[in-house]
C-alpha cells in the first residue's frame, strides 16, 4: 500500500480542497500508474465535480453508496452532460473506489454493479490505401521540414502509433538494423513494434542527415524549427494541412492513420490478437471495433461493385409475376 500522506501534485494539476483520499488516488495514478499529466488533470476535474456534489449534499466520501452514485449521475445529467461524458465521470469514480478498496480504506466498491450509460457505437474514420498514398506524397522531401513530416507520416501509418507516442520517441528508441521501435503508450506501458522497410529508410536518412540540421535542443526524435520537441497539436495541424492538399475531404487527425493501419492489417489477413499487440490495447474489446470497420467497408464495396447490387439500385423495381415464374 502507498503512503497515507498525500504529496503535492506537480503542475498543471489544479489545486483544490479535495478529500485526502482523492489526493492519494491522484498521486497513485500519476506516480505509480504513470498516467500523463493531461490525463491526471482530467481525473482531477472529475473529482472536483464529485467533491462539490458531496459538499452540497453534506455527504462524506466514506458514506458514498450505489444510491449516491445514481443521484450523482442524475445531477450530472441535469447539468447538461451527455452519455459519453457521464461514462467518463463514472469511469473516474470506479477507478477511485477500486483504489480505495485495494488500499483497504473501504470494504467494497459502491459503483461496481452500476451500469454504464449506453453509448452509440461510432466507427473510426479510415483512409483508403489510395488516400494514404496521396497523403504520404504531400510533404516536400527536399528540405528538412518536409522530410521530417514525410518520416512522421510514414511512422504513424507503418507502426500504428498514437500521436503522443510519436512525439515522445527518442533516437535511442529506434533500432534501424532490426526495424523496431520501442514505444511508450498509455500509462508509460512499453511495447516494441516493427516498421516496414520504407519507413525505416526514411527514418534512417532523417536521423543521419536531417535531424542534425534542426540544431537539437531536446532529446526527442522529431523537432520543430527551434530544435525543440514537436507538440501533439503541431503534428495534428501538419496532417490536416497535408490532407487538404491531397484532396481528402473527410475529417482527419493523427489517429486516423492509426485506425487505417489497424484496418488495413485486418484486411490483409492479420489476426485480431496480433493487431491488439501492435496497437498496445490492454483489452481486445478495444481492437474489435476494427472488425466492424472491416465489415462495413466490405459491405460498402459489395454494394458498389457487385453487378446485381448495381442493377437493383438502378432499377429499384419489384419483380413482376413473369419474373417470378423463372425463379429457381
Amino acid at each position: 500500500m502507498i503512503s497515507r500522506k498525500a504529496k503535492s501534485l506537480p503542475s498543471p494539476i489544479p489545486s483544490s480542497a479535495l478529500h485526502p483520499w482523492m489526493d492519494l488516488f491522484l498521486e497513485y495514478i500519476l506516480v505509480e500508474k504513470g498516467l500523463a499529466e493531461n490525463s491526471v488533470a482530467a481525473y482531477t476535474t472529475d473529482l472536483e465535480s464529485l467533491q462539490r456534489f458531496l459538499t452540497r449534499e453534506s455527504l462524506d466520501l466514506e458514506q458514498f453508496s450505489s444510491r449516491h452514485g445514481l443521484l450523482y449521475l442524475l445531477h450530472l445529467r441535469q447539468t447538461g452532460l451527455q452519455n459519453r461524458s457521464l461514462a467518463r465521470h463514472l469511469a473516474t469514480l470506479r477507478g477511485l473506489f477500486a483504489f480505495l478498496v485495494r488500499e483497504r480504506l473501504i470494504a467494497e466498491n459502491p459503483l461496481e454493479k452500476l451500469e454504464n450509460p449506453k453509448l452509440p457505437r461510432h466507427l473510426p474514420d479510415v483512409l483508403s490505401r489510395e488516400e494514404v498514398t496521396a497523403l504520404l506524397a504531400q510533404p516536400n522531401s527536399n528540405d528538412k521540414l518536409g522530410f521530417r513530416d514525410r518520416t512522421m507520416l510514414e511512422l504513424l501509418y507503418a507502426a500504428g502509433l498514437r500521436v503522443s507516442e510519436l512525439t515522445g520517441l527518442r533516437p535511442g528508441d529506434v533500432d534501424l538494423q532490426a526495424g523496431l521501435l520501442r514505444v511508450f503508450g498509455k500509462g508509460r506501458k512499453e511495447r516494441v513494434v516493427p516498421m516496414h522497410a520504407s519507413a525505416g529508410k526514411y527514418l534512417e536518412i532523417y536521423i543521419q542527415n536531417w535531424r542534425p540540421a534542426f540544431s537539437p535542443k531536446a532529446e526527442v526524435l522529431f523537432l520543430n524549427r527551434s530544435g525543440k520537441g514537436l507538440t501533439r497539436q503541431g503534428v495534428w495541424k501538419l496532417i490536416k494541412a497535408y490532407a487538404q492538399k491531397a484532396g481528402i475531404r473527410q475529417p482527419i487527425s493523427p489517429h486516423t492513420l492509426r485506425h487505417s493501419f489497424a484496418t488495413h492489417l485486418l484486411e490483409g489477413g492479420a489476426d485480431l490478437r496480433t493487431v491488439q499487440i501492435l496497437l498496445g490495447h490492454a483489452d481486445i474489446l478495444a481492437t474489435e471495433i476494427y472488425t466492424h470497420v472491416q465489415t462495413s467497408r466490405l459491405k460498402s464495396q459489395h454494394q458498389k461493385h457487385h453487378p446485381r447490387s448495381r442493377a437493383s439500385a438502378s432499377q429499384n423495381q419489384p419483380l413482376s409475376p413473369s419474373d417470378t415464374n423463372h425463379a429457381p
